[in-house]
């Protein structure tokens, strides 16, 4: 499997590096769904509906996710440790948007882990694979355009296996 980062650099290199600070992940998580159901003694919570998590200035909507929960309390709240979204899932920062089927959002490592028709898309470049990772530390986004799973019904693959997209280039005089 082949990683092909130059895009996403590129794409990482037309923004200002004001912009690219690294993400508080220790930022409270706000979230709204049309439900919930909380499953105490497997320490998760399913949420359903046009679901929207909130940490810091980013931004995550799914249809579905599954929200895991350490049994450690503090400050009477659980301590989350992993979001997992399905469907139409969109993370949304400051600078960038990326879409997907489906992501995994690792609160312990700090990634996350977009797979299914990946589109990111920064300051008019666009860029499409079948698996984006971002690390939320640095800022660093990787695209890997070879397929993700096995596809069957769920459908876990790029389009045609490569990495592609678009570049904005700007006027010149």
């Amino acid at each position: 499997m082949r990683q092909i980062a130059l895009p996403v650099l590129l794409l990482l290199s037309a923004v200002p590096a004001a912009a690219q600070t690294a993400h508080n992940s220790a930022a409270p998580i706000d979230f709204g769904a049309d439900h919930i159901e909380l499953q105490d003694k497997a320490n998760r919570a399913i949420l359903t509906g046009s679901v929207s998590v909130r940490q810091a200035e980013m931004t995550l909507n799914a249809a579905r996710m599954t929200v895991a929960y350490t049994g450690q309390v503090v400050n009477g709240a659980p301590q989350v440790s992993r979001l997992d979204a399905a469907g139409g899932v969109t993370v949304t920062q400051p600078d960038k948007t990326a879409r997907s089927q489906y992501a995994v959002y690792d609160l312990n490592k700090r990634l996350i882990t977009m797979l299914g028709a990946v589109t990111l898309t920064q300051s008019g470049n666009t860029v499409n694979g079948g698996r984006l990772t971002i690390n939320l530390d640095t800022g660093r986004a990787v695209i890997d355009g070879a397929a993700v799973g096995g596809g069957g019904s769920t459908g876990v693959t790029s389009r045609s296996g490569r990495v592609t997209g678009t570049f904005s280039v700007p006027k010149r005089n």
